[in-house]
């Protein structure tokens, strides 16, 4: 059934560890993505058998696969660490899926390894649900990601502040090829094309097919697609008021997908400072520091490729400065495009005013998914929940110069309305939600975890049972919410 490669280890020396993950003692199957499992041409039944179980638990490995631990550095909140690496996790291999894309298949939380750097390797039922619920909200939203396969109960009992249930996390993505993973390959010289080489092929082959890009520019325009693939992600971020939280250069990947949903979490009300990270103390990570981290940490990326672009460095550094500067540009032109479609204007609608709207959330306090669903209901002629997040005699003013706005472009409130709730989801994982279905996961009862992953796959889908995952948390409640990494 398995059919794993390992082409990254395969192909590239000195950057993987083959490692076998710990024992299991009493193996539980929480939670299987079955529609994944199926599009990566694996048997859900089979999976849920005790091999199955085996194989998505670390414990052993499939016939014919090698585990590895992969090896990376990173910057870590600013400052650098020349080797990280999967201290508790381990590449199972890659699969080829239905429509004949390459992915990893990933373990988390399968046990010690030797990048494990004191830790004990192990992780918890909360966290790893945490990922696998928010990876499928963020899949279902369209937003780039990685995604869980699965998540196994383990039986051990494992050590945080107090004891907590073991787990397993199985992860699919379409690498797991990071920033960090350039980084720990520039120090050491030789392996560093190899890899450019490998990420361009597995990511973006058509370069390989230019015969125009000789070796610099194949290398530069790589560059420049990894600067537009993050720009697209951030903004993307933005317009779903996720904050990522622990936004360090070996959780930013060259696909372009989302990865780590560790201290992750959403906005309720609208705040560019809102940090819920417990580890964030100087807010290096705030929502509305996001894409200017992405674009540090872009930079770091530009340095590792300065060999491959020119052999001069003065040349090299400022090709790739001039494309990293576009990162900016970039972003914005990904998030004014993807703000004007949240109000139902078109790309050429009036910045002034669409700006003006964020503006006037963030001083209110307006709840920032709630605000776009309760502006379409404003056009059906229901004002019931516009009123409720926000004074007519401060959002007057706006209203009307949208509703020119809308009037002038030939956009008409049916049919706007429509549209708006094409792209603006009615459910998110709100934070006291995933908090509450985790603490019942963590005490045996999945029942919350399973109705809260439902609603959340299907945001944009309306159903009256589901109408209190739509409601923002107590205000009380977001003043002091925190999130934790997990580890």
């Amino acid at each position: 059934m398995w059919h794993l490669e390992c082409t990254f280890a395969d192909e590239l020396d000195g950057l993987a560890v083959p490692w076998q993950g710990a024992d299991v003692p009493d193996p539980t199957l929480l939670v299987l993505n079955e529609p994944l499992a199926e599009s990566l041409r694996l048997d859900p039944d089979e999976l849920r058998t005790d091999a199955g179980v085996a194989v998505l638990s670390g414990a052993t490995a499939p016939a014919g696969a090698t585990p590895v631990a992969m090896a990376y550095a990173g910057h870590q909140f600013g400052g650098y660490a020349p080797l990280l690496g999967d201290g508790r996790a381990l590449l199972l291999g890659e699969l080829v899926d239905r429509a004949g894309r390459r992915v990893d298949l990933h373990l988390k939380g399968s046990g010690p390894t030797p990048f494990s750097r004191g830790g004990d390797g192990f992780a918890v039922v909360g966290p790893m649900l945490r990922e696998y619920l928010i990876g499928e909200a963020m899949f279902a939203l369209g937003i780039p990601t990685t995604r869980a396969l699965s998540v196994i109960a383990t039986g051990r009992p494992v050590h945080r502040d107090g004891t907590e249930p073991g787990a397993v996390l199985a992860r699919v993505a379409s690498s797991h090829l990071r920033v960090g993973t350039f980084e720990f390959a520039a120090r050491r010289g030789a392996v560093l094309q190899p890899l450019a080489d490998y990420a361009i092929a597995r990511h973006h082959p058509e370069l390989l097919e230019r015969p125009e890009q000789g070796d610099g520019n194949r290398y530069l325009a790589f560059f420049e697609a990894v600067v537009e693939a993050q720009a697209s992600l951030t903004a993307q971020w933005m317009l779903a008021g996720f904050v990522h939280g622990v936004m360090n250069t070996d959780n930013t990947t060259i696909s372009g997908e989302t990865i780590d949903y560790g201290p992750c979490a959403f906005l309720d009300a609208y705040d560019p400072a809102a940090v819920f990270s417990s580890i964030d103390h100087s807010g290096r990570y705030a929502f509305g520091n996001q894409p200017a981290v992405l674009a540090w940490n872009l930079a770091r990326f530009a340095e590792t490729l300065l060999p491959l672009v020119d052999p001069e460095p003065d040349r090299a550094i400022t090709a790739a400065t001039e494309v990293l500067a576009g990162f900016r540009e970039r972003y914005e032109l990904h998030r004014a495009r993807g703000l004007a479609a949240k109000l139902g204007l078109p790309d050429s609608a009036d910045t002034a005013l669409v700006e003006a709207l964020p503006a006037l959330m963030a001083e209110h306090r307006m709840d920032w998914t709630g605000t776009f669903r309760a502006l379409a209901d404003e056009l059906r002629g229901d004002p019931t929940q516009l009123d409720a997040l926000i004074a007519r005699e401060h959002i007057g003013p706006w209203l009307g110069r949208w509703r020119g706005a809308l009037a002038e472009h030939g956009r008409a409130a049916a049919e706007t309305a429509v549209a708006m709730d094409g792209v603006n989801p009615i459910y998110i994982p709100r934070n006291h939600r995933v908090d509450a279905a985790l603490r019942a996961a963590t005490d045996g009862d999945l029942v919350p975890f399973r109705t809260l992953l439902e609603a959340v796959t299907h945001p944009f889908e309306r159903r009256d049972e589901w109408a209190e995952f739509a409601a923002p948390a107590p205000r009380e409640f977001g003043e002091c919410f925190r999130t934790f990494c997990g580890t």
